[in-house]
Order: C-alpha cells, then structure tokens, then sequence
C-alpha cells in the first residue's frame, strides 16, 4: 500500500508542476480565470467534456446506478451531452464575442450594475457546491487507496486542490485536462473488459442485469417529477460558470461553439461506462452498498496492482479538474463582478491577486459544504438547480431580445431563487426545478411589461 501512496504521490507532483509550469503565463486576471482566451476547438472541447466527466459522473453516478438502478442517475450520459450541446449552440458563440470573462460580465452589460451583484451572488454558491461534490469524490478515491478516513482525506486534497487552482489557474487545468482524458478512458475500457470477464463473458454480465435495474422511473415518481430529473441536468447547467470559461477562454467565437459540440460528443460516448459499471458490478458480486466508494473497489479489486495505481491517478486528476474549475468559477465572480465593483481603478495584476485569495477562501467555503454534504450526485443535483432557473431564463431572452431591462432580471433572479427554495425544502413539491423556471420566466415577463408599460406612459405624458 506505500508504494500505491507515492506513485499517487507522483501524479500530485506533476499535477502541481503543471501548476507552476501555468503560472509564468499568468501576469493578470484573465490569463489566470480565462487562460488569457489562447485556447482552441480541442483544447476547448476535451477541457469542457473533462470538467463535465468528474467525480459525479465516473464515481458519482456508477454509484446510485448500482443502489438504484438507470432512475439513480438517468441524466447520464444523455442529459449533461444534451446540456453541453445547447449550451455550445445557444450561448458559447454569443458570450465569446462579447470578451466577457464571467456569465455576471453579460448581466452588467444587457441588464446593469444591480443585475451583475445579483446574478454573482447566485452563482457562487452554486460553484461551491458543485466544488464541495468533487472534493468528496477526491476524498473517496484517496481513501480507497491509502486506507485512511474519508475525513482525512478530505482535508488533505482541500489543501492539495486549493495549492493547485491557486497556483495555475485555468491554463494549468486545461493542460491537464488534455492529458488525463486520454489516460481516464483507456483506464475505463480495460475496467470494463475487466469486469465484464469477472462477470463470466458478455453475455453473463448482460444476463446479471436484473430487469428493475433498468427502469427509468423511479418507485412511486410521477410524471412531473420524471420530467424535472431530465430537466435538472440538461438547463440548470447550461449557465454554469465552470462551463461557460471554458467558452470565453477560447481564442473565437466559433471556437467556442465548435469546442462545446466536440464536448457534448464526448460526453455521450463515454458517459456509457459509469452507466455499465453501475449496472453490471452488483450483479457479478461488488457491493452496491459502498456507496460513492463502489468504482474505486471495484477497479482495486478487478485491476492488478500497477493498472489500479493509473487508473486511480488518472481519475484522481479528472476529479481534481473538475474541483479545480468550480474553486475558479468562485473566485472569478467575485473577484470580476464583486471586488472590482469597489475598487474599481483596480489593475489587472490587483485583481490576479484579490482572484487568488478568493481562491483560497472558496476553497474553505466548499471544504465546509462538503463535511455537512450527503452524496455526491445529491450535491450535484443541488449545485445544478440552486439558482439556475433566474439565470438561465435572464441569459437566454436577454442574450437573443431585446425584450425585459434591469427589473425584468431581478425579478427572474429572485422569483427562481423563492421557487426552488419553497418547492425543493420548504413544501416537497412535484417539479420543483421546472416550477423555479415558470417562476422565473413569469416573473421576468411581467417586470418587462410592466417597465415598458410605465416607460411609455412617462413618454406620452413628456
């Protein structure tokens, strides 16, 4: 077990040479948040599909698909590559063109200053929760192969992960996002092979399959609540922050757009492997009750020694990817459309500064989630529908109409916000993600009527 703990030691020395690598192209805040907009289609492309394919999809859903079946996880692999196709088409070109550098630079822009504060103000719980989701998984992996309590662990890769961010920013995540899909899929194919030969051969592991297990339905779901588990995934992240550097890092418009479609191709092919671990484990003798730990002693257990030290430190600089971009996805809203509100002479090299404290204070925020957090798909489901719904509704209208101003924007903001609140933890309701949109999207509507209503009135009587 020592030597499985220094080879991982040896992919955390790398990960942070990368770092340090990064940090001599970083003189200011946008090459720290935006990887100074140098990226193209396939940098652009593979870092989008590794940030996506973290911890909730390789650990996260392999594990509830093997305690409760396709409904455990059915947003994968189809809802996030619907996410990443629609969010490449309908956002990726538009924001790029405008040299944005956070999704709260467009709301200054098309709404106001009071609209900025208030959709960064949304968004960066959501980029924390969705940081403390992967911690979680980086801590389960690293328990896995040292042995130690998941609470250990915690902390060390909160520090471990939050050295890194702060050191590289986005370029060093990029980089390493490049060369750990590569490794993370040729350590899934020969998992699966592997596991589909312990099962007794192709048709043995699809003959252990038992027929519940692919039900998409949940026990007892109705149809309102099917429809918002498909609709959780596939809009709440379309406004992600974490998402949308990747597109505003990219050196043109149509890179961005052309990165996000290879990004959501990617996703749905290899977003099938979770799926078949999830399915098959149970059933050729691997606990399901292992919770977010189920991949990593499956793969310990399937993989001779030497393939489970790569593929663990192959999954471990997936997860810590995806971790690394919500810590900067933070630390960028704050910095860009918060700190600079008040030091607003501030030069790009103060805000470097200000961008990597931030960081570091992030990165305590999600350690803290992450300790009072219960699964990491249940901390991913919150991180994609805290929020959204305002944000998406605001972007999409305003990013393609004229139509609805300032008000019409805080009113979405907040009408999303009281929405998801009341239906998700207040009263339980059926559909609470798709009743914050409606929510969203009347409340957004009616500020617009009603502004344009008075802006007429004040016209005429001039």
């Amino acid at each position: 077990m020592s030597w499985m703990i220094a080879a991982l030691a040896a992919y955390v020395l790398v990960q942070l040479s990368i770092a340090v690598w990064a940090s001599r192209k970083i003189a200011g805040d946008v090459d720290y948040l935006v990887a100074g907009r140098r990226l193209g289609m396939f940098a652009v492309g593979i870092s989008v599909f590794a940030t996506w394919f973290g911890g909730e999809t390789v650990m996260g859903a392999s594990a509830a698909i093997a305690t409760e079946g396709i409904a455990g996880a059915r947003a994968e692999p189809f809802g996030y590559a619907i996410c990443l196709i629609l969010a490449a088409l309908l956002v990726a070109g538009a924001l790029r063109a405008k040299g944005y550098i956070t999704l709260a630079d467009f709301f200054r822009d098309r709404f106001g200053g009071r609209a900025e504060i208030a959709a960064a103000c949304v968004s960066i719980p959501t980029s924390i929760v969705w940081a403390a989701a992967q911690l979680l998984a980086l801590a389960a992996l690293v328990s896995t192969v040292a042995g130690l309590p998941v609470a250990t662990t915690l902390l060390a890769v909160t520090v471990l992960v939050t050295a890194y961010t702060l050191i590289g920013g986005l370029l060093a995540s990029v980089v390493t996002d490049i060369f750990q899909s590569a490794i993370v899929l040729i350590g899934l194919v020969i998992l699966l092979i592997a596991l589909i030969d312990h099962a007794g051969g192709p048709m043995s592991a699809l003959g252990s399959i038992r027929p519940e297990q692919l039900i998409l339905i949940a026990p007892g779901e109705t149809w309102l609540a099917r429809l918002d588990a498909f609709a959780i995934p596939i809009l709440g992240s379309i406004v992600a922050q974490e998402l949308i550097s990747r597109f505003l890092g990219s050196k043109t418009a149509k890179i961005a757009v052309r990165g996000g479609l290879l990004a959501g191709g990617l996703y749905l092919l290899v977003g099938f492997f979770p799926l078949a671990f999830g399915l098959i484990g149970p059933g050729a003798g691997f606990d399901a009750s292992a919770g977010d730990l189920f991949l990593p002693q499956l793969a310990a257990e399937l993989l001779p020694t030497a393939l489970f030290v790569v593929f663990a430190g192959a999954l471990f600089s997936a997860v810590l990817s995806t971790v690394d971009s919500a810590l900067l996805a933070a630390a960028g809203l704050t910095t860009e459309n918060l700190y600079s509100r008040v030091r607003t002479k501030a030069d790009p090299r103060e805000k470097l500064i200000a961008a990597r404290v931030l960081t570091v204070v992030a990165g305590g925020c999600a350690y803290l989630v992450a300790t009072r957090g219960e699964t990491i798909y249940g901390l991913v489901e919150i991180a994609s529908s805290l929020g959204s719904a305002g944000l998406l509704v605001s972007l999409l209208i305003g990013l393609h109409t004229k139509f609805g101003d300032e008000w019409s924007a805080l009113a979405a903001l907040a009408a999303g916000l009281v929405a998801i609140a009341l239906g998700s933890w207040v009263y339980d309701i059926p559909g609470a993600f798709l009743f914050s949109i409606l929510a969203a999207l009347a409340a957004y509507g009616a500020a617009a009527l009603l502004t344009g209503a008075r802006r007429k009135a004040g016209q005429a009587g001039g």
